[in-house]
């Protein structure tokens, strides 16, 4: 049955383990930064290192591995990876900063009662550091998993 190819798909597989195990690392980054476990983390977004950027990178890296950094499909996911780090840390950035200007501002129209709302979510993007060392997690974890 062909719809059943998906689990043989070991690049697939390979992808989905990287970005789970950049968000666990998160866990361990935020212990050691803050001395508490945060365990949403391996459902958030934003924060250090970029699950994003491993993903992608590491999709690039076993791709041009599989099909050759010469082939037509490694040259679109090095793209497809360009573009995903480019709005991490520039487009979904600016959308958290908004949103801290944002939930000021409902702060202070809550004081003289005129509205009350959740708060946003601040930490969306990621600065280009958490950017750069995601991507360069997913290049190690790719080519670890395809030796």
């Amino acid at each position: 049955m062909p719809v059943l190819d998906i689990f043989r798909n070991d690049i697939l597989w390979k992808v989905i383990l990287i970005s789970f195990l950049t968000q666990i690392l998160k866990i361990f980054i935020h212990f050691f930064k803050k001395k508490e476990w945060n365990w949403r983390w391996v459902f958030e977004t934003g924060g250090m290192p970029s699950s994003h950027s491993a993903t992608v990178c590491g999709l690039s890296t076993l791709v041009g591995i599989r099909e050759g950094f010469s082939s037509t499909i490694f040259a679109v996911t090095v793209i497809f990876s360009l573009i995903v780090m480019y709005d991490s840390a520039g487009v979904r950035r600016a959308m958290g900063y908004q949103a801290t200007v944002l939930n000021k501002m409902m702060e202070e129209m809550e004081v003289y009662g005129r509205v009350r709302s959740e708060r946003l979510k601040e930490l969306l993007g990621h600065s280009p550091v958490e950017v750069f060392v995601g991507a360069f997690i997913g290049v190690i974890l790719g080519i670890f998993f395809s030796i």
